[in-house]
């Protein structure tokens, strides 16, 4: 082996199956075909387990079950060697032999444990040492029958170590002699190597620890001069977050050694410490790579690593932890306590994953793991007995089970705000930040949260980095006319949500009259024609909460930042907002009906909101996509004092008063609206004024007045004994008698030089704040030039004033209101992910 080779290192769970065996074999056997190859291997499955398990067993006399447990890894081994060589068609003669044969020096180990009935570190290391030896061993042989020359090379040959058994050091300058001394006994052979061991100068069998296998690789390739260290494992890379909590997070390119040592402070079980050191002393990269999917390309983990200096690498999520805070109650008296704390923890083997201090020492908090809680408590409440005693220090403070969550990226020390957008995204969703900590080196910033927080704060930090496409997953009530529209605009922008705004909208559940639908990964579109699940009491309204619905909700609230639209027109629907709310959905509103029913549900609705730290968008109950409700916000928000809001809030009757003035008689007109999809069903609920009415009192409590609907002041359009016609046939007869009553209101507000049109009204402080009626208006009123179905708001503050400040565009069509719900669908997704 003259050339640089390419060290390639494969898991336990890479050869645990006959069919992953013969997988691995070819994977060797191409990458022999381009060039020289060095091969690490682990214990196949869960051998290391058995092994320890066995051992156990021995110790306490239990020799049938030791016996029982090496049988079982025997057959493990036996079964992927004959699977893979009958893959091959090739020979299994002598297979049970040989794994008799290595196993049998094992079995006198374990006896010897039973008659001592003692376990010593050093003996565990050499009943370790099997798993590895056997798996190598059947690597081998099965390379050799694919016709790939190999040899088995046992690492105690070649790596020399100190006798902390178990965990072992590395002598580096002996190790190097050793392995250039049996380097040439190869030949051209593939070594097939046992990961994980050593051996002491005087022959004692050792092991390296956890990931030890790794850091044999490592240290191969370092000792080889090796061009790559391939890392093979059933996954495609380093990813961006745990993929059971973020299931889009996807394999990274490329990374830092450093940001892989920090990811190993953090616990991530690919990398650990004394596992990168060899690469980073030597520059050789390592890459992981998936033995399931060879073709994929993997990580490479380098000196250099990505190129994107504005995203961080990853997020890391470290559960089943418990804080515990300690705090000095001596103000006036530096305290002494840090020392103390993490060395009584330190003596007895307690990992400490987090520390952090206040000035001077008065308060500290350390993370610890949450099955040594009990054993962490003793041994603080031993270490300060004293000043427990003395009350000079607090009763220790436990909060768990908590989860530690870590951003990781090599420049975020270069990067302005990143601590600040972390805090603020998790703010936005309702997480509760515990603790903090960022370190010296400015590659990570952690947190503690509570541990129910763990899913949705992964996944919101994850978004809100752009380490993936934001994934919004929407609960549509109604699929109308603005629902459906709005399903059709869903799947139209599909591609440019993605490309320019990283969203990825998905329908994931739909609810009807008829019933609902669910998907977890979304639901065709723009047909969502998934048949329906019947509602089993009924569909949502009328102030009930189906339990279908909040079993939805129980279902929706784990996806990437669900929301509940509404696009009903249904009432009673408050008590479903608030459900939506408590199960951490957000909700987007079309439906008037919930926000204008009492003043103290509405107050619960929006308090409901902030409490759960929810959004909750509802422009497009008042005037359609018009940023009506926006601009009102602005101005209350930038100290503005409103002074008198008018506007023309319907399309529907913007469009009859513009018809009307032309000289359309009203039956026609109102016939040609419903034709356009300008009105409900019944054309009679919109001549009411009650929809405007319900507009006006939206905009009254966004300006924070106490109004009820009944309040407002309603003129219709048409006299009452015209709206109390049921049936179509008879409202439009009813409508046709009206003509010339309103042929002659509009001849007379012509001759004035006046225009027909019907407004809301809104002065704060008047007697009469809340009014909605037809008004004939001069001809240089605002309202005066609408055209069509459009509508307009005009607000007179304090600051503008003669002149008032106006909203203007299309006030009515299912394409303009879906337009506007979606719009609102994109804040509250930007909202959560710092961008809104």
């Amino acid at each position: 082996m003259s050339a640089r080779p390419l060290v390639m290192k494969f898991g336990g769970t890479s050869v645990a199956t006959p069919e992953r065996l013969a997988r691995v074999v070819e994977i060797v056997a191409d990458a022999r075909a381009q060039g020289a190859v060095a091969v690490v291997v682990s214990a196949m499955g869960d051998t290391t387990d058995r092994l320890i398990d066995a051992v156990e067993a021995a110790a306490r006399g239990d020799a049938a079950q030791a016996e029982a447990l090496v049988d079982g890894m025997a057959d493990l081994a036996v079964q992927c060697a004959m699977g893979a060589l009958a893959t091959l068609e090739a020979p299994t003669d002598g297979v049970h032999a040989t794994v008799r044969g290595l196993l049998r020096p094992l079995r006198e180990v374990l006896h010897g444990v039973g008659l001592l009935r003692e376990r010593t570190p050093q003996t565990l290391d050499l009943v370790l040492s099997f798993g590895e030896r056997l798996s190598a061993t059947v690597l081998a042989q099965v390379l050799n029958a694919r016709g790939v020359p190999a040899v088995y090379v046992d690492a105690r040959d070649w790596t020399v170590t100190d006798a902390r058994f178990t965990h072992a050091l590395v002598d580096w300058p002996a190790t190097q002699a050793a392995l250039d001394a049996l380097r040439p006994g190869w030949g051209d052979r593939v070594p097939v190597v046992t990961g994980f061991l050593g051996r002491t100068p005087d022959g004692r069998t050792t092991t390296l620890g956890r990931n030890g296998s790794d850091y044999t690789a490592t240290l191969l390739a370092r000792g080889l001069n090796a061009y790559e260290a391939c890392r093979w494992t059933d996954v495609s890379g380093v990813m961006t977050a745990d993929p059971r909590r973020v299931p889009e997070a996807y394999p990274l390119a490329r990374m830092t050694f450093m940001e892989a040592l920090e990811l190993a402070n953090f616990g991530a079980k690919m990398f650990h410490p004394r596992t990168m050191i060899p690469l980073i002393e030597s520059g050789i990269p390592m890459r992981i790579r998936n033995t399931l999917r060879p073709a994929d390309p993997g990580t490479v983990v380098d000196a250099t690593g990505g190129d994107d200096e504005g995203r961080p690498t990853c997020v890391t999520s470290l559960e089943h932890l418990a804080l515990v805070d300690l705090q000095w109650r001596k103000v006036n008296q530096r305290a002494q306590l840090a020392d103390r704390v993490l060395g009584a923890l330190d003596r007895a083997g307690v990992p400490v994953w987090m520390f952090n201090q206040a000035a001077h020492g008065q308060a500290m908090a350390v993370v610890v793991d949450a099955d040594r809680l009990p054993q962490v408590q003793a041994l603080l409440q031993a270490e300060l007995a004293g000043e427990l005693a003395r009350h000079e220090v607090q009763p220790l403070r436990v909060q768990a089970p908590v989860t530690l969550l870590t951003l990781v990226a090599e420049a975020m020390g270069r990067t302005v705000g990143v601590a600040g957008r972390l805090f603020a995204v998790l703010g936005r969703v309702g997480v509760l930040i515990r603790a903090i900590a960022q370190g010296a080196s400015e590659r990570s910033i952690s947190c503690v949260i509570d541990a129910a927080d763990t899913a949705v704060a992964v996944r919101t930090v994850h978004d809100a980095f752009n380490l993936a496409h934001q994934k919004v997953s929407l609960v549509l009530l109604g699929k109308g006319t603005v629902g459906g529209e709005l399903l059709r605009q869903i799947a139209q922008q599909a591609a440019t949500l993605e490309a320019e705004h990283d969203l990825q909208i998905r329908v994931v559940a739909v609810g009807d009259r008829l019933g609902w639908a669910f998907a977890e990964d979304g639901l065709p579109l723009p047909a969502v024609d998934a048949p329906r699940t019947p509602w089993a009491e009924g569909p949502p309204g009328d102030g009930a909460v189906p339990a279908d619905l909040g079993r939805l909700f129980e279902q929706v609230r784990r996806l990437p930042v669900p929301i509940l639209v509404d696009c009903t027109a249904a009432g009673g629907l408050a008590p479903t907002y608030l459900a939506a709310f408590e199960h951490g959905l957000h909700v987007v509103a079309a439906n008037k009906k919930p926000l204008t029913g009492p003043a103290a549900e509405h107050a619960a609705l929006v308090a409901a909101a902030r409490r759960h730290s929810r959004g909750f968008a509802r422009e497009t109950t008042c005037g359609a996509s018009l940023p009506v409700i926006e601009t009102l916000r602005d101005l209350v928000r930038t100290g503005d004092t409103v002074r008198r809001v008018e506007g023309s809030l319907s399309g529907t009757l913007g469009y009859l008063c513009n018809r009307l003035m032309a000289g359309a008689p009203l039956s026609a007109a109102v016939r040609e609206a419903r034709d356009r999809g300008y009105t409900e069903p019944h054309p009679g609920d919109d001549l009411t004024g009650l929809d405007v009415a319900r507009k006006a009192l939206i905009l009254a409590r966004e300006l924070g007045l106490a109004c009820e609907l009944a309040d407002v002041q309603i003129e219709p359009l048409v006299p009452a004994e015209v709206l109390a016609q049921p049936d179509l046939e008879g409202f439009f007869a009813a409508l046709a008698a009206q003509d010339g009553a309103m042929a002659a209101r509009v001849a007379d507000a012509k001759a004035a030089g006046l225009t027909l049109r019907y407004l809301a009204t809104l002065e704060p402080g008047a007697a009469q704040p809340l009014r909605v009626g037809p008004v004939a208006v001069p001809a240089d009123h605002p309202a005066t030039a609408l055209q069509g179905a459009e509508a307009f708001v005009a607000f007179t503050t304090a600051r503008y004033q003669p002149r008032p400040l106006l909203v203007q565009g299309a006030g009515a069509g299912g394409a303009v209101t879906a337009a506007g719900v979606l719009a609102d669908v994109i804040r509250v997704a930007n909202g959560v992910r710092g961008r809104g």
